[in-house]
């Protein structure tokens, strides 16, 4: 019975274990999940380049091999010094009457470059960007250790932050170039561009300019599928509706094959190790049959309160010595 316990926790075990990865897998992860992915990344390997930093000076970082193409920069700065001053930060001019909530002592603002991974991590059906998205957000400076800090809220009192965007490509004719701005869920909003490159926003983010994309013509032969873009390692890429329901379906009838299997292996197991256990005691009893047949039995005597063998006693009968004599 020990065996068989054991073999029900181990078949248990493994059922468990298998559900949870594929219960794991099934679940897609959607666009805003990996924005924050993305921007928790690039916190930590922004935070790396500010080593013994002084305040008001722009350090540069580096991001992982997978994620080449995007530039990170970090700036520390007083809160008192941002919201009496303001700054002019790389393609952001933040001025006067800027304050982060909740208040902190000093602020860490995160630029971004997402250079030629903007469409990988921000896609924008029907549309085409004239330029990078780029990235404004403010954390906590007062650990330079910290990881996957939350984002302080920036909140501007007067003139808006405008981000003037360098190597804009032009707009294709007759059509109007739009500024698109990305909260911190990934969730897109629309407004006219203040000139050729400069956009104006009050809130942190992401940002970029964007054209209405013009729909091809369709083709007479079907078109050839081209493989899609490999995303890094570290924040997968979004799976289509339509595959991940599919995909959902073919999984469920998986876990639910698994567990159907593991029943009735668990069961097969069960009656193999009862059949075992009869079948050497039915062996047993047959052993003791047939050694009993064999012996001869033993008369019982009592001994006290108990009962012992003991062998029959034949006493030789008493013979008169005058009937041997001739």
């Amino acid at each position: 019975m020990r065996l068989l316990g054991s073999l029900m926790m181990l078949l248990l075990l493994i059922c468990f274990l298998w559900l949870s990865d594929l219960n794991a897998q099934s679940i897609p992860e959607s666009s805003g999940s990996r924005a924050e992915a993305l921007d928790s990344l690039l916190q930590d390997y922004a935070y790396r380049a500010l080593v013994r930093p002084k305040t008001g000076t722009v350090y540069d970082g580096n991001v992982p091999t997978n994620l080449t193409g995007i530039k990170i920069s970090a700036l520390r700065l007083r809160s008192g010094s941002l919201y009496r001053k303001g700054v002019k930060y790389k393609e952001f001019n933040i001025p006067p009457g800027v304050f982060e909530t909740p208040y902190v002592k000093r602020l860490v603002l995160v630029y971004q470059n997402l250079g030629n991974r903007s469409s990988t991590f921000y896609n924008l059906s029907g549309y085409s960007y004239l330029t990078p998205v780029l990235g404004l957000l403010a954390y906590d400076g007062s650990n330079l250790e910290a990881k996957n800090l939350q984002e302080l809220d920036i909140r501007v009192t007067g003139n808006p932050i405008s981000i003037r965007f360098s190597n804009v490509s032009p707009a294709p004719s007759r059509e109007t170039a739009k500024c698109v701005w990305f909260d911190l869920k990934g969730v897109p909003t629309f407004s006219n561009v203040i000139s050729d490159n400069v956009c104006s926003t009050v809130q942190q983010g992401h940002f970029s300019i964007v054209t209405e994309s013009i729909a091809p013509s369709p083709a007479p032969t079907s078109p050839v599928p081209t493989p899609g873009f490999q995303p890094p390692s570290e924040i997968p890429a979004p799976k289509g509706e339509e595959n991940n329901k599919g995909k959902s379906n073919s999984k469920v009838w998986i876990i639910v094959g698994s567990v159907v299997g593991g029943v009735a292996l668990l069961g097969l197991l069960a009656l193999l190790l009862l059949w075992g256990q009869k079948f050497q005691q039915k062996k047993k009893m047959q052993q003791m049959e047939r050694a009993a047949e064999v012996g001869e039995a033993l008369h019982m005597t009592p001994i006290g309160n108990t009962k012992a063998p003991a062998a029959t006693v034949t006493r030789t009968q008493p013979v008169l010595e005058s009937e041997y004599v001739p």
